[in-house]
């Protein structure tokens, strides 16, 4: 069984940065594919960021591109999502998620989750 710890999230500003971490447990992080979602106020949860496993290859939603940057330790067991020039519409729980397959954007193909990490930003 895989667990997924999410941390790092918190109230900020428009503009300021956070980086949230997700710690992977129970199996070695290496062995999924990874990725980050979101769920704003009010709305259904939504795909943000994805990375294969050796990190070689990553996945932005458009509203993210150029400000978020997502990267993995896979000697830490850990996955980071870096958050910069942070906007009010960035405001959601944060959602860390593993994949037995590929890292392709879609909800569905994500087989674990974490409880989620708080996220809220300013105006």
């Amino acid at each position: 069984q895989v667990q997924l710890v999410e941390s790092g999230g918190g109230l900020v500003q428009a503009g300021d940065s956070l980086r949230l971490s997700c710690v992977v447990s129970g199996r070695p992080s290496v062995n999924y594919a990874m990725g980050w979602f979101r769920q704003p106020p009010g709305k259904e949860r939504e795909f943000v960021s994805t990375i294969n496993r050796s990190g070689g290859a990553t996945s932005y939603t458009d509203s993210v591109k150029g400000r978020f940057t997502i990267s993995r330790d896979n000697a830490k067991n850990t996955v980071y999502l870096r958050m910069n020039s942070l906007k009010p519409e960035d405001t959601a729980v944060y959602y860390c998620a593993a994949s037995r397959g590929s890292y392709l954007p879609t909800l569905a193909g994500f087989d674990y989750w974490g409880q989620g990490t708080q996220v809220t930003v300013s105006s």
